[in-house]
């Protein structure tokens, strides 16, 4: 009688027969996948540099209508459209000199 004791004790354990325990076991794999999804994304859309402290300039879609300008800096984050500037390159604003490239590769600003 001693024997059957021991076998069924090592069977009967109130953990095992809970139903809810997996659901716990869930909740904890789904917070890993979202956790592990969101640095996928973050290192995809190579927006690391968004997570520091540092001043950052993000630069979307360079020399089209809809390009963007992201400037970070600290919390602060700034965005700035070329809504103002038509597709020949002229915009609000006026002309205040004229540069010039010399032989060497020097850029001279000449004042209007």
């Amino acid at each position: 009688m001693r024997y059957k004791n021991k076998i069924t004790d090592l069977f009967d354990h109130d953990e095992d027969n809970d139903p809810i325990s997996s659901l716990a076991n869930l909740f904890d794999i789904s917070m890993v996948f979202a956790v592990a999804l969101m640095v996928a994304l973050v290192s995809f859309w190579q927006m690391d540099d968004m997570l520091t402290k540092e001043k950052t300039t993000v630069i979307k879609n360079p020399g089209e209508e809809n390009m963007e300008i992201i400037v970070k800096d600290g919390k602060k984050i700034e965005k700035y459209k070329a809504s103002d500037v038509t597709s020949d390159g002229k915009g609000k604003g006026k002309k205040v000199g004229t540069a010039y490239q010399l032989e060497n590769g020097e850029i001279i600003y000449v004042p209007e």
